[in-house]
């Protein structure tokens, strides 16, 4: 989440950037690229123009989450800053050391790449290309040109667990994970704890299923792709009672929202994004509320400051105090949460900013 450097660096940059990807070009014949490569609408024309590449993970690019996210954030430097953006997207494991290394030969001074899985690839890479700038979303990789962009979900997950203690009729609400890994882990935590925090301020027992956080295990899908693995295992929590769910599956989400559509009476609380804009439109009315990460804007202002010459590899961390993750607002829902409910979130956020209330995960970034 290298140093200063001076203006005339970063156009010997865009220079250096601009003679490779015209030996790229007349290369192209040679071998096809391993993926389909998005590019932004174009803003303006210039041979020395800033240019940046993304590659996803194995989600691909509209996962609605965090690659979807990402490069949103890319687009909006694309149409706010003037940039060359392009994205490759990665649709198997096969593909990202592959693409990463595509994005380093673009001669683009600036590759951003999405998930734990492009942690390995992009440590490669940065090591045997250390005058390129890397950033990581949802990662940490240490390396003196790469700035990991991490989020404290388990903060914003943490309000989220207490509005859904406080909005269940079945006393039970659930989660699970696309994988038992940190990104996804520090969500559920939260979550936990929040559930934990209400029961303890209103005297009540709500139940959650899919999560221990004492023993850091729970339901896992084993992947973020599988939209039925996602319906299926929500089912089966409707089944046990529980009425609002936390799915932490990228993709896979989506079954969750299916089958708590299906059911009539189940909510959804999503994550990364505002689900009520980024779901099709049928899922808006059981979606509670959204965990969200803010990573478009990080990235943006990433890329502007590796612009300007003051990139660094420190990790942006997003929290609740520097806007980097929230809630979404109820939407549609909003006659759910009541005013007093509401009012004992907003003071809880109020004490997590300041302190006085610590939300704490093995994962925490």
């Amino acid at each position: 989440m290298t140093s200063r450097q001076g203006i005339g660096a970063a156009r010997a940059r865009r220079v250096a950037a601009v003679l490779v990807a015209v030996g790229a070009l007349a290369l192209a014949g040679c071998a096809p690229a391993p993926t389909t490569e998005q590019s932004a609408p174009a803003t303006q024309a210039g041979d020395d123009k800033y240019c940046a590449r993304m590659v996803t993970n194995s989600g691909g690019l509209e996962d609605r989450s965090f690659n979807q996210s990402s490069w949103e954030g890319l687009e909006k430097a694309q149409q706010e800053l003037g940039i060359d953006a392009q994205v490759l997207v990665s649709t198997s494991e096969n593909d990202l050391a592959p693409n990463v290394d595509q994005a380093v030969q673009s001669g683009c001074g600036f590759v951003l790449t999405v998930g734990y899985e492009l942690a390995q690839a992009t440590l490669a890479a940065a090591t045997a290309s250390p005058e390129t700038h890397f950033a990581i979303v949802d990662e940490t990789v240490d390396a003196p040109n790469v700035k990991p962009i991490v989020f404290d979900t388990a903060q914003a997950a943490y309000l989220a667990g207490y509005l859904a203690a406080g909005v269940t009729k079945t006393g039970k609400v659930a989660t699970f994970g696309g994988g038992n890994q940190p990104p996804v882990t520090l969500f559920m935590d939260g979550f936990s704890d929040g559930v934990d925090r209400y029961n303890a301020d209103h005297g009540s027992s709500v139940q959650l299923l899919g999560w221990n956080k004492s023993i850091q295990d729970g339901v896992f899908t084993g992947d973020f792709e599988d939209i039925n693995k996602g319906k299926t295992v929500t089912q089966s929590f409707i089944d046990q009672g529980a009425d609002v769910i936390l799915p932490v599956a990228g993709q896979v989400g989506e079954g969750a929202a299916s089958a708590a559509l299906d059911s009539g009476d189940v909510l959804i609380v999503w994550v990364d994004n505002d689900g009520y804009d980024t779901l099709p439109a049928e899922y808006r009315p059981i979606i509670l509320t959204s965990v969200m990460k803010n990573t478009g804007d990080a990235v943006t202002s990433i890329v502007g400051d590796d612009m300007d010459g003051s990139f660094d590899n420190s990790p942006y961390v997003g929290t609740l105090a520097n806007g980097g993750v929230g809630l979404a607002p109820y939407h549609s829902l909003e006659p759910e949460v009541t005013e007093a409910l509401d009012s004992e979130l907003k003071d809880l956020e109020k004490q997590i900013v300041a302190g006085t209330v610590v939300v704490q995960s093995p994962s925490t970034p």
